[in-house]
């Protein structure tokens, strides 16, 4: 014959919080231990030392005045005809205009008015394009 138990079990109607904080924490560790920052890279502009002013033939220079709404004005040398391009095309034409003259020089003149992240994306195209000799200035009304 069977004996049946007729203890019933009783369920607890409350959630057991005695080591929710103990999990809390060990989540928060872990989370705080795994999360990688990222580093601000900075522009990488090595400058030069301190010596005397030479004067450069505007034949040598290629100048990119960067606007306020982000349009870059390509001027070469002494010539008075501009070429108003978007930052995209600046490694383009570094490189065709430095194909026909090594010595070339960018000259990057930025707006006051101009966001900072428009003169960076001109620094970058050039920085693709292989430009290691770049005059940075800010335009005089």
């Amino acid at each position: 014959m069977a004996v049946l138990n007729n203890k019933k079990s009783k369920a607890s109607d409350e959630v057991p919080t005695s080591s929710m904080a103990d999990i809390a924490f060990l989540l928060l560790i872990f989370f705080l231990v795994t999360t990688v920052f990222p580093k601000d890279k900075g522009l990488a502009i090595v400058l030069p030392e301190k010596s005397e002013e030479v004067e450069v033939n505007q034949k040598n220079i290629l100048h990119l005045v960067i606007q306020p709404n982000g349009a870059v004005t390509v001027r070469r040398g002494e010539s008075q005809q501009e070429q108003v391009v978007t930052p995209n095309d600046i490694e383009g034409i570094w490189r065709s205009d430095v194909a026909s003259n090594p010595n070339l020089i960018a000259a990057v003149k930025t707006h006051p008015d101009a966001a900072y992240r428009y003169m960076v994306d001109v620094l970058d195209a050039l920085q693709t394009a292989g430009a290691d000799k770049i005059s940075l200035q800010v335009l005089e009304n």
